[in-house]
């Protein structure tokens, strides 16, 4: 009898034991589903920042890690970002639109920055948004997060889908009634036209443009269409001035498309369900190879101060250096790096310093290339260093379009191996007759 209990009581510690291990492997495998990142000194400290991902083409897996980065190291905030995710793999796909694991951590969140662009979450995590959404705390859009939803009439939270119509309390959804816009159009033309910010009239002191003057915040991407007047007390802080060209120092395009300029940053209030006021602060920028621009970074950076209610805090030379390697990929539909698990995004190590840009010429509609001009060391981090081995490619044929004009046209058509544009840089002899290697 007294050998049976012994044996009893060892199988149930047994049994339990193998469960600690089973709910131990559980937690481990659902911290793999998305990265965070301990604040350390600065006056974030203690605040939360959900940063969350999911859209198909400007790379939010691979720039929102980057911001958290910067966020978490140089001002202390406890960051943690959520992707898209694969259920069946675990690894990271932001063509799957329902499902982004993490959406928890909105719960004890100080600010959620969104760079999603159509998704169709199940109800059980879009509940975690909305109702984080409707406490009255501050958000910060990026990019697609003016139509970061696109959901079926028949889900509990239809009414947040970009272009919802049916509900008249809700028209156009999260993006327009939070955010202040929902999608409208690429008013730059996409992939050729990138974006100059300057500051609008009258906001030369708002705190979130603390350190930046004019022409500072660049980026690759198009300027989105708005429309005009922006809603509510929406005030725009940064008009986005079409540029001709995939270079920082192209010339303006002339005409309407910068009469009058889109505003591409600007702030609003939204007074949520609670009754409590948010504070909303939208940028249509915010592609990971936008992030490459250091105006981009500090706009983003002060806009999380402001939002927080730190804009006290918010200096001419807060730090805003990339942390680790940070390499982003261009953005295209199906860019994005196959087989990662959010844990590849999560490297913090030596700080990268990237050298100033290639100046881009053209000679007889041919793109060349021209050491760059002196500029003051706190200018020569914001744009991507260039690589020697890259000058010297397989018939020296180089994208027209490319920010640094420096990188092969692909004769697969898979475009240009650095902004993924094709058909651009063609040199004398076609770029059909290059081998993809």
């Amino acid at each position: 009898m007294l050998k049976k209990k012994r044996f009893t009581n060892r199988t149930i510690l047994i049994a339990y034991s193998i469960a600690i291990i089973n709910f131990a492997a559980t937690l481990a495998q659902a911290d793999d589903l998305w990265i965070s990142f301990k604040g350390g000194d600065g006056p974030g400290h203690g605040k939360k920042v959900v940063l969350v991902g999911g859209d198909e083409e400007y790379r939010s897996e691979e720039g929102l890690p980057q911001l958290a980065k910067i966020l978490s190291k140089h001002h202390g905030f406890d960051c943690t970002v959520l992707f898209a995710i694969d259920p069946a793999t675990g690894l990271i796909n932001p063509d799957i639109n329902n499902n982004i694991p993490g959406l928890e951590a909105l719960k004890t969140a100080d600010l959620m920055i969104i760079a999603s662009r159509f998704r169709n979450l199940p109800e059980d995590q879009m509940k975690y948004i909305v109702d984080y959404v409707e406490s009255g705390r501050p958000v910060i859009g990026m990019r697609t997060a003016t139509h970061a939803f696109n959901i079926k009439k028949d889900h509990p939270y239809a009414k947040y889908s970009w272009n919802n119509k049916d509900d008249t309390t809700y028209l156009e959804g999260f993006g327009r009634q939070v955010l202040g816009e929902t999608w409208i159009s690429h008013h730059g033309h996409h992939g050729q036209e990138s974006t100059r910010g300057l500051i609008a009239k009258g906001q030369e002191k708002n705190p979130i443009l603390r350190g930046i003057k004019d022409g500072d915040v660049w980026g690759p991407t198009d300027v989105y269409g708005v429309r005009l007047p922006l809603p509510d007390d929406s005030v725009p802080l940064i008009l986005g001035q079409v540029v001709k060209g995939m270079s920082p120092g192209d010339p303006a395009v002339e005409g309407e498309k910068n009469n009058p300029m889109m505003p591409v940053a600007w702030t609003k209030s939204y007074k949520s369900n609670s009754g409590k006021t948010a504070r909303v602060f939208t940028t249509t920028m915010g592609s990971s190879t936008d992030l490459e621009n250091e105006g981009l970074r500090r706009l983003l950076v002060n806009a999380t101060y402001w939002a927080i209610g730190l804009e006290s805090k918010i200096t001419e030379t807060t730090n805003v250096q990339i942390v680790g390697e940070y390499k982003p990929s261009p953005f295209k539909f199906g860019g994005y790096i196959k087989g990662r698990k959010p844990a590849d995004y999560a490297d913090t190590g030596k700080d990268s310093v990237p050298a100033s840009p290639t100046v881009t010429q053209f000679d007889n509609g041919l793109p060349t290339t021209t050491p760059p001009t002196q500029v003051p060391s706190s200018a020569a981090t914001n744009e991507l260093p260039v690589s020697k081995e890259v000058l010297t490619t397989p018939n020296n044929t180089r994208c027209s379009a490319c920010v640094l004009s420096a990188y092969p046209v692909c004769g697969c058509n898979q475009g240009c191996r650095r902004c993924g544009i094709r058909r651009v840089g063609v040199s004398k002899r076609s770029s059909r007759r290059m081998r993809c290697n």
